[in-house]
């Protein structure tokens, strides 16, 4: 069996269901937890978490590359930045949720385009 979102090979026994879509454990997940960017509550916990202990404030190692991209480029739009990290979309923007909780990018729209930036 192969899921609907992904198309990757479920194992007999661990598909799942969600509103009618067949989904392996990973899409699944994305589908009951999706990355949102804008949410009060958890900029205002990671600003409370990085005051407390240094290590709340630590990045990934990709992290750390996509801040590294964005200040040598000025930006890139999604697409673009995956391309460079060589990531899925959805992977990129788990990322990009985190390090935008804890201010360090953000999006903007340039030339009609939403372009990931530095804070």
């Amino acid at each position: 069996m192969k899921c609907d979102r992904c198309g990757e090979q479920i194992p007999a026994g661990d598909e799942m269901d969600y509103y009618g879509e067949i989904l392996c454990d990973e899409c699944y997940m994305r589908a009951l937890s999706p990355a949102r960017a804008c949410d009060p509550w958890a900029v205002r916990s990671a600003q409370a978490l990085s005051q407390l202990d240094d290590a709340y404030s630590a990045l990934s190692e990709t992290q750390t590359k996509i801040l590294r991209i964005l200040a040598e480029t000025g930006g890139a739009t999604e697409e673009v930045l995956a391309q460079k990290l060589e990531m899925n979309l959805p992977e990129l923007m788990r990322e990009f949720t985190t390090l935008r909780h804890m201010e360090k990018v953000r999006a903007q729209m340039r030339d009609g385009q939403k372009i990931i930036c530095l804070w």
